[in-house]
């Protein structure tokens, strides 16, 4: 007998800028958890982006820069006759985000020196200048689709 379908769970949005994307921002940036210090992170990052870049709404620039990150192709591996493939394949949507969160968020913390949220903020404002680690992972990504064009014909 088949599973039900589970129902997908809806975030509430976060208190300062009442936004879905930061609170699920949120919570991926938090560490074993302790959600009130990602929240430090995160604010204090996007207060720092609003005053790096001088603008009212921090959270504009944010959005933007996980637009340049999300991916659109990706490759996946199939097996067909003994041999395996890198297959390209669209990203659905609810994965295109969390790739896009996940590759800042790795970015910032691949980098020491700084706290945390001066590193996150660098990476956002790299990020929507269409530069750093999360904008070359997914140039990489699409590098790499685009390589193995050949083998679409094996996608499902």
């Amino acid at each position: 007998m088949r599973k039900p379908i589970t129902q997908k769970h809806t975030l509430k949005p976060d208190v300062v800028y009442n936004s879905e994307t930061v609170a699920k921002f949120i919570n991926y940036v938090m560490w074993e958890g302790k959600k009130e210090r990602a929240r430090q992170i995160v604010y204090g990052a996007l207060e720092k982006v609003g005053k790096d870049m001088k603008v009212e709404n921090p959270l504009e620039i944010f959005e933007a820069a996980l637009k340049n990150t999300t991916p659109t192709m990706e490759v996946r591996s199939r097996r067909v006759g003994g041999a395996n493939y890198q297959v390209p394949r669209e990203v659905k949507p609810s994965r295109r985000q969390a790739f896009s969160m996940k590759w800042i968020i790795e970015a910032a913390r691949s980098k020491s020196g700084k706290p945390m949220a001066d590193l996150l903020a660098t990476e956002i404002i790299a990020a929507y200048n269409n530069e750093g680690d999360a904008v070359t992972k997914k140039d990489h990504l699409h590098r790499m689709a685009d390589a193995n064009k050949a083998f679409a014909h094996f996608a499902v």
